[in-house]
C-alpha cells in the first residue's frame, strides 16, 4: 500500500517525505534528477525496489526541493541546501543516523553529506553515480557542452510524451508500460522549465575534490554497459573513496529498477546487514548460449588496454542489443564473451547468428555454443549439467562457427535451420558421447 506523505520544514520550504518499514537500520533514498513520491508507487518495478529495501530497514523517501510533492519554483538549489533538506527529513522522523543511498545525480549530494556529516551517516551506497557533470581533460567521460544542449533541446521538445528509454533503461525500450509510466512520472515530477533548469544544474556538479574526505563505509555499484553514466565514472569515484567496495554488475541499464534489480539489491543488503538473502532455486528447461571472441588475447596485446576496452565495450553493446531483440536473458559475462539463456532454441540460434554478423562489422570473429537442458536457476544465476555441457561445446567451435548439441538440433526441426554433423565427442566432466552439429541460421 502507498504510504502516507508528510512534510518537513527546511529553510522555510516544505519537503515531502514518506516512511516505509520499521527495520533497525534507516536508509534515506536520494533519487536522481526529479521524482514524485506518489507516482512512484504506480510502477511495480520501482515498488519492488522499495519493498526489498524496507524488508530489512526503515526506508525514508523524499522529493528534493523543486520536484514532486515538495515546494516547487525554488530556483537553483545548492548541494548544501539539499543536505539541509535531508537533515530536516531525518529530524522529522527521529533518525539520528542513516545510510545515504544515492542513485545517479542523487549520489553527488549523498557523497557531500557523508563527508560533511559523518556523525549522521552510517554508510554510503552509490548506484550509477558520477563525480563531475561535464567533460574535462582529466575527466573524459563527462558530457560535452554540445551534448548537454542537445539533451536540453530534447527535453524542451518532448517533455510530457513517451520517454526514450534507450539510455536510461534499454532493457525496457520496447516495454510500453514502462515508457508510459515514466512519462507520467516525469510530468508529475517537474514542469518543463524546472526539468531543464535542474538538468543544466546537474551538469555543473563537481565533487571530485571531496571524495578523499569521505570516511564512512561505502559501496559503489555500477553496471558495465551503463549508457547514461559511463562505468569509468563509477570506478573513478570508488578509487578515490578510501576503503570503498566496488561492485561492477552486468547489464547496460542506468536506473536501478530496470534490468536485474535484485542483483544490485542483493549486494546492498549484504553490504549493510552482512547477510545475503538466500535466493529461491527452481529447475527449468532453458537453452543456454555461450559466446566468445576468437583471438581476443592477441588482439588485446596488439591494440593496447585503452583501445581494447573500447572494442570490448562496443562488442558488449551489440551482444546485449541482439539478446534483447531475440528475447535472451544475460546471465553473466566471461571477459570476452557472454552466457545467456533463452526459453527456446530457435531464437537462441538466430541470436547467435545475429551476434556473429554484427561482430564482424567490428572486425571480430565470434564462436558460439548452445545446448537445451534442465537448469537450476537461483535468482540471476544458472547452474547444472546443461550449463556445463554448453560451456564444453564451445571448445569445439571454430572461427565463426555455432555448434549445438543433438538436443538442440532435434528441437528445431522445421525451423529452416541447416545443420552439418560433426564427429561425436567425449566432453570433459560430462558423461557419455555427445553428437555435435554446426548450425547455419538463415540471415534475417
Amino acid at each position: 500500500m502507498r504510504p502516507s506523505t508528510r512534510y518537513a520544514q527546511s529553510g522555510g520550504l516544505n519537503i515531502a517525505y514518506q516512511v516505509v518499514g520499521d527495520g533497525p537500520l534507516d536508509i534515506v533514498y536520494v533519487p536522481g534528477w526529479v521524482s514524485n513520491l506518489d507516482h512512484a508507487w504506480e510502477f511495480p518495478r520501482l515498488v519492488h525496489v522499495f519493498e526489498r529495501l524496507s524488508a530489512f530497514a526503515r526506508l525514508i523517501l523524499f522529493d528534493k526541493r523543486g520536484t514532486g510533492l515538495s515546494d516547487r519554483n525554488v530556483g537553483f538549489p545548492t548541494l548544501e541546501q539539499r543536505m539541509q533538506d535531508v537533515q530536516a527529513v531525518m529530524d522529522a522522523v527521529g533518525s539520528r543516523r542513516a545510510v545515504l543511498m544515492g542513485t545517479s545525480e542523487g549520489g553527488n549530494m549523498s557523497m557531500l553529506f557523508a563527508a560533511t556529516y559523518p556523525e549522521r551517516t552510517v554508510a554510503l551506497v552509490l548506484n550509477g553515480s558520477f563525480a563531475k557533470g561535464l567533460w574535462a581533460p582529466d575527466y573524459p567521460w563527462g558530457k560535452t557542452a554540445e551534448q548537454v544542449e542537445e539533451e536540453l533541446a530534447s527535453i524542451a521538445r518532448d517533455w510530457g510524451g513517451a520517454f526514450d528509454l534507450s539510455n536510461a533503461a534499454p532493457s525496457l525500450v520496447h516495454d510500453r508500460q514502462a515508457r508510459d509510466w515514466l512519462a507520467g512520472y516525469l510530468r508529475n515530477s517537474a514542469s518543463p522549465q524546472d526539468a531543464i533548469a535542474l538538468w543544466r544544474w546537474n551538469t555543473e556538479i563537481d565533487v571530485r575534490n571531496i571524495l578523499s574526505a569521505i570516511h564512512v563505509p561505502t559501496l559503489v555499484l555500477h553496471r558495465t554497459g551503463d549508457r547514461w553514466v559511463n562505468v569509468e565514472e563509477g570506478r573513478f569515484v570508488a578509487d578515490r573513496i578510501a576503503g570503498a567496495k566496488w561492485v561492477e554488475l552486468p547489464g547496460d541499464d542506468h536506473v536501478i529498477w530496470a534490468g536485474d534489480a535484485d542483483r544490485a539489491l542483493d549486494e546492498i543488503e549484504e553490504f549493510l546487514t552482512g547477510m545475503r538473502p538466500e535466493p529461491v532455486s527452481e529447475r527449468v528447461l532453458l537453452t543456454v548460449l555461450f559466446t566468445d571472441i576468437i583471438g581476443s588475447t592477441s588482439m588485446a596485446a596488439e591494440l593496447g588496454d585503452r583501445r581494447w576496452r573500447d572494442v570490448l565495450r562496443r562488442h558488449d553493446d551489440l551482444v546485449r542489443t541482439e539478446l534483447r531483440r531475440f528475447g535472451g536473458v544475460e546471465v553473466n559475462t566471461t571477459g570476452d564473451g557472454f552466457l545467456a539463456s533463452f526459453q527456446g532454441p530457435t531464437k537462441a540460434i538466430q541470436c547467435a547468428g545475429a551476434i556473429r554478423k554484427s561482430a564482424s562489422g567490428l572486425g571480430l570473429d565470434i564462436r558460439a555454443a548452445l545446448h537445451t537442458g534442465e537448469c537450476e536457476r537461483r535468482g540471476h544465476d544458472l547452474s547444472g549439467i546443461a550449463v556445463h555441457l554448453a560451456s564444453r561445446l564451445l571448445g569445439y567451435a571454430g572461427i565463426g562457427e555455432i555448434v549445438v548439441s543433438r538436443t538442440v538440433k532435434d528441437l528445431v526441426v522445421g525451423a529452416g535451420i541447416a545443420f552439418e554433423e560433426r564427429a561425436a565427442a567425449q566432453l570433459r566432466d560430462v558423461p557419455g558421447q555427445w553428437q555435435i552439429y554446426t548450425a547455419n541460421p538463415v540471415p534475417e
